[in-house]
């Protein structure tokens, strides 16, 4: 592409998102197999306070060699951090994908279907923060914003960590235990969390997000990540 010539939605999907773990059983989209290639890391953001240490969390995965992050978030999510700040660090790297990208990228048969492009591309997934609201979706099979789309269509040996994030009696609800255990026993999701602190309305219990440097460590230990030499 020349320079000063603008990037249309459908090049930048080509760009961003290439086949990772998630095409795997596609007939015609055979993904080339990791280490060979970068870790594709999708972090999904529903809609909590917590959604603040997105940047964090993607700051520091980037610390590391052959790892690539792209987030998803919902629209209640965008209002808890710089969506254009974030992708603005990275010079293009890193996208910040949501709704009206879904509809943007997709104007008739043969164009890219955003959702399943991320399927494709995600070989792990950090639902981070994941809200009460979001939770009961997912449960539900319901597909109603770019977030919920993609985990549904997402082939179940894409493994999937999930991190609650909501207050105390929104975690204490009997229909959250019910909800956590289908997510657990029937989509295999691994759950973390939440723990006990004083939380953004002022309660002090259990309820907020696992810490993200924990998040961050999850993924390096998983996949045996390493440092990159060029950074402090």
């Amino acid at each position: 592409m020349d320079s000063g010539e603008t990037e249309t939605l459908v090049q930048t999907i080509a760009r961003l998102l290439p086949n990772g773990l998630g095409a795997r059983g596609d007939e015609e989209r055979n993904p080339v197999v990791f280490p060979n290639r970068n870790l594709h890391v999708l972090l999904a953001l529903s809609g909590s306070v917590a959604c603040i240490k997105a940047p964090l969390i993607v700051r520091e995965l980037l610390q590391h060699e052959q790892v690539d992050v792209q987030v998803v978030a919902t629209k209640s999510a965008t209002h808890f951090f710089d969506r254009n700040a974030l992708e603005q660090e990275y010079g293009g790297r890193v996208r910040v994908w949501t709704d009206a990208d879904e509809w943007a990228g997709w104007n008739g048969i043969g164009d890219p279907v955003l959702h399943i492009e991320l399927r494709r591309w995600a070989d792990v997934v950090l639902v981070a923060p994941c809200s009460a609201n979001t939770l009961a979706k997912i449960t539900h099979g319901i597909c109603d914003n770019i977030l919920t789309c993609f985990l549904r269509a997402l082939p179940t040996f894409v493994p999937v960590h999930l991190f609650p994030a909501m207050n105390t009696h929104m975690y204490s609800h009997p229909l959250t235990a019910k909800q956590l255990a289908v997510v657990r026993d029937e989509l295999g999701y691994k759950v973390h969390g939440p723990i006990g602190k004083k939380l953004a309305c002022g309660d002090i219990g259990i309820g907020a997000m696992t810490e993200w440097t924990d998040i961050v460590q999850l993924v390096v230990a998983e996949y045996g990540l390493k440092r990159r030499t060029d950074t402090q």
